[in-house]
């Protein structure tokens, strides 16, 4: 993996599950609302249209009771590869990729900002946020 460019915040977590598995659990918007977002946060889809253009809209519901609404659009998929999309407010660019490794996947999260300020502005929040999702994720693939 070469490392992230100056605008760019990049995290990656091994996963001990099969790539099909790991994929469907961003794809399933039922999969999703469980364990998508940091901790302490839940969220309410009002779309997911999981194409290409496709729309996502929802709310993040903070464990503060404050609701953050978000709005993404998905500009490609690659099956079982990869999801690229564009977060609207922050502005940023969201390439997760799912590669096999050893028995299970590598995840990876490239966030790319439109400048290297707005990219250190939000990074003590992402880095974090972003841990929080894979930890939420790896619970919600190990769980029964």
């Amino acid at each position: 993996m070469s490392p992230p460019a100056e605008n760019e915040i990049l995290s990656s977590r091994y996963l001990a599950h099969p790539r099909q598995r790991v994929f469907e659990a961003f794809s399933d918007p039922q999969q999703l609302t469980i364990w998508f977002g940091p901790k302490g946060f839940t969220s309410t889809f009002e779309t997911f249209d999981f194409t290409p253009g496709g729309e996502w809209r929802f709310l993040f519901h903070g464990p503060n009771g404050t609701d953050y609404p978000n709005y993404i659009r998905f500009a490609e998929i690659a099956l079982l590869e990869s999801i690229v999309y564009d977060h609207v407010m922050p502005h940023f660019r969201m390439t997760m990729t799912f590669t096999d490794e050893n028995e299970g996947t590598r995840v990876t999260w490239c966030m790319a900002f439109e400048s290297i300020q707005h990219c250190e502005a939000l990074r003590s929040v992402c880095v974090p946020a972003n841990e929080e999702n894979f930890d939420r994720l790896e619970a919600h693939l190990s769980a029964p």
